[in-house]
């Protein structure tokens, strides 16, 4: 009798922290390494055979990789490209193209979510309560700014909190032209400027389901009570990622308690509708404040958010909600392998073999029946 093979999976990840060490915001991606490492493991433990690749700048490399292995699915963990983030939808693009299903939110939601200002406006039309703000893309734009202060000034193309210090959130016209011009000089991209809003900073993850429901998870949130008073409430990238700050001692994660039934409804609802909005698939998180009238303002949304285990904020909201780490990993990758690509598309038009000499119709050479054009676009962030 032949023996029944396990499923073939691979967990794709980003390599562009090698060689960072000179900088710290991209340094901080090496974590997904550890992360592969360990989805590989539970994986393998548990019915598959798995392996990991790790993708540097070359993407086609990485492609054809694939295609020798061929995978009954990819998990993915690939969050940029060369360090940039913009390309985080690129390897989703390509598995589509090579029909191969994989775990997360699909490219259109992942190049969404990259344009902040764009997820707002979104959300906005939908009714869902996010802050005012305005994109930044020049100095001459501030003069057109209607925000009341304070407000803070992020990065418009990043996650993680890069481009997020204490300098953010800033209270006069001077402090804000600074900040602005900080983030155009050193990020070469737009700064979004938002209101700031004062409250509780509550974190919801929601994981998808085989019946196509959402499970929301018990609501997490920052623990502002250790953070000196000269500093802002907010997660920066200290708080995020440098162990021995100041600010990564007053950002401690807690359960969110004290919400009314009919508070933590509205949270939970706002957040399962910004997630649909967005478009997102199988996990994510949404970061929410919630103002002293009982507002929650969408803040950020979070697709493919960190998976790590111990240290993430996701898998610490699941294990209170009764799945374990292990639990998020194999329902993640059964949701994927769930997922099928039509294997009858339909194809480019054909021209017959043979050409038409009658006068009853033409027909052109193979090949030359469609035009593709070739558009380019912007390349990686300036070094």
């Amino acid at each position: 009798m032949k023996e029944r093979t396990r499923p073939r999976i691979v967990v794709l990840y980003n390599r562009d922290f090698e060689g960072a060490e000179e900088d710290p915001e991209n340094k901080a991606r090496e974590d997904v390494k550890e992360i592969a490492d360990h989805i590989i493991r539970i994986l393998s433990a548990n019915g598959y055979e798995a392996s990991g690749l790790g993708v540097t700048s070359d993407v086609a490399g990485a492609v054809n990789e694939l295609r020798a292995c061929k995978p009954a699915a990819v998990f993915n963990l690939c969050e940029s490209i060369h360090g940039d983030n913009r390309f985080e939808s690129l390897l989703p693009l390509l598995l589509e193209l090579e029909r191969i299903p994989y775990t997360g939110s699909e490219p259109f939601a992942l190049s969404l979510a990259l344009r902040k200002e764009k997820v707002k406006e979104i959300l906005r039309a939908r009714c869902v309560p996010v802050p005012q703000g305005s994109l930044v893309s020049a100095e001459s734009d501030l003069p057109a700014l209607a925000l009341r202060f304070p407000v803070i000034v992020k990065p418009a193309r990043e996650d993680a909190s890069v481009g997020i210090t204490r300098a953010s959130v800033v209270t006069d016209q001077a402090a804000l032209d600074a900040r602005v011009r900080h983030v155009l000089d050193h990020y070469h991209q737009p700064a979004l400027v938002e209101e700031y809003i004062e409250g509780r900073e509550i974190y919801v993850s929601l994981l998808g389901q085989v019946d196509g429901d959402l499970q929301v998870f018990p609501f997490f949130e920052i623990d502002f009570s250790a953070m000196p008073p000269d500093r802002p409430k907010i997660v920066s990238f200290e708080g995020k990622w440098v162990e021995d700050s100041v600010e990564y001692k007053g950002t401690r994660p807690v359960r969110c308690e004290g919400l009314s039934s009919e508070l933590r409804d509205k949270v939970a609802q706002t957040a399962l509708n910004a997630f649909r909005c967005i478009g997102l698939r199988d996990y994510g998180r949404m970061d929410i404040r919630l103002s002293a009238d009982g507002t929650p303002y969408v803040i950020d949304v979070n697709p493919n958010c960190d998976l790590s285990d111990l240290a993430g904020g996701f898998s610490r909201a699941a294990k209170t909600g009764g799945l374990s780490y292990k639990d998020v990993i194999l329902r993640l990758m059964s949701l994927a392998l769930a997922r099928r690509f039509d294997e009858t598309p339909i194809p480019l038009a054909e021209s017959p073999s043979e050409p038409d000499l009658e006068g009853e119709g033409e027909s052109l050479p193979s090949g030359r029946g469609f035009a593709r054009a070739g558009v380019r676009r912007g390349g990686a962030r300036s070094p």
